[in-house]
């Protein structure tokens, strides 16, 4: 039998981003991803644009209404999906866990602007027995995944250091790659500001910065988002190089002996690629709640871990600005 699906958001993630795109090729909204993924049906959405829920209604034949409260009224979900703005996680995970007590919540990521506010949620979950999981959609890809058992097998040898580019934010977008950092690498032992950068909006900003894992460190460095995107992650491990380019693309160039110059080793000339779905992101990602729905192992971000990585972003976005002396090992 499917889980049923409460779908709260209708704007990119949750609808928006491939409705005009062809289906048998992309997979960028939860929307489409429940429509498609055996394992699920949509039991309604929820958004207070009415263009926004007649498109939904239209597109897959599922009602739509205003509020959470009105949608949980009408129907027992297995399942919710907060797609909402980040302001209003917290205020639709209250709204929910007032009218239903689903078996698991799937909230976009940041889980919350501020610290509390994603302890909250954390909290609130946990009092409601509520399995609570974060959407960093790259954990769910195959490639990325793949790379982790590497690492974890030793095939990916440390020590490593690694270069992250990220743009439109630390918060917005930095986090993502700080949770796929933690996901290869481990949690994160020290941290170290480099250069400030600059305020993105009132609530996030552009900083710089060092961390520290077991195995190695990373070096975050920020992009301006407005002269284009830019999402790109080099690893430098002991025996070879990774890379993870802006849509996810993943190649591997193992390190051998120099053909000509003894004792000398370089990188391979052709790398190998590690083959990628993020065209099909969220069907991967809906793949990963149905095995944590089954008690199967699965590679979603817990609630918790997600607030822990807004608690590191905050002490990061805090000093900021002492670049001289600023650092922390955890």
């Amino acid at each position: 039998m499917a889980y049923s699906v409460a779908l709260i958001g209708l704007g990119g993630i949750g609808m928006g981003y491939d409705l005009k795109l062809p289906a048998q090729d992309h997979v960028l909204s939860h929307a489409r991803a429940l429509a498609l993924h055996p394992d699920f049906e949509i039991a309604g959405a929820v958004d207070p644009a009415p263009e926004l829920r007649e498109t939904f209604s239209h597109a897959y034949g599922a009602m739509a209404c205003a509020s959470a409260a009105e949608l949980l009224q009408h129907a027992k979900v297995d399942v919710c999906i907060v797609a909402s703005p980040t302001t209003t996680h917290l205020a639709v995970i209250e709204e929910i866990l007032h009218h239903a007590t689903p078996q698991l919540i799937l909230c976009e990521k940041p889980l919350a602007y501020g610290e509390g506010e994603a302890q909250r949620i954390v909290d609130l979950c946990r009092a409601h027995g509520v399995a609570l999981f974060v959407n960093y959609v790259r954990r769910a890809d195959p490639g990325v995944m793949e790379v982790r058992e590497r690492i974890v097998r030793g095939d990916i040898a440390a020590p490593f250091k690694a270069v992250v580019w990220y743009s439109k934010g630390l918060l917005h977008n930095g986090s993502h790659f700080l949770d796929l950092m933690t996901f290869w690498f481990g949690p994160v032992a020290g941290w170290s500001i480099v250069a400030p950068g600059e305020r993105c909006g009132e609530q996030d900003a552009e900083p710089d910065f060092r961390l520290e894992f077991s195995g190695g460190s990373a070096i975050f460095c920020a992009a301006k988002e407005e002269n284009f995107s830019h999402y790109t992650v080099e690893v430098v491990a002991a025996n070879g190089r990774l890379r993870y380019e802006q849509a996810g693309t993943i190649q591997w160039q193992a390190a051998g002996p120099h053909p000509t110059l003894e004792n000398y080793r370089r990188l391979e000339a052709q790398g190998a690629a590690i083959a990628d779905d993020m065209n099909r992101y969220q069907y991967r990602v809906a793949d990963q709640v149905s095995r944590a729905l089954q008690g199967k192992p699965h590679s979603l971000c817990e609630g918790a871990a997600g607030a822990a990585n807004i608690r590191l972003l905050h002490a990061l976005l805090n000093a900021r600005t002492n670049t001289s002396h600023t650092s922390h090992q955890e």
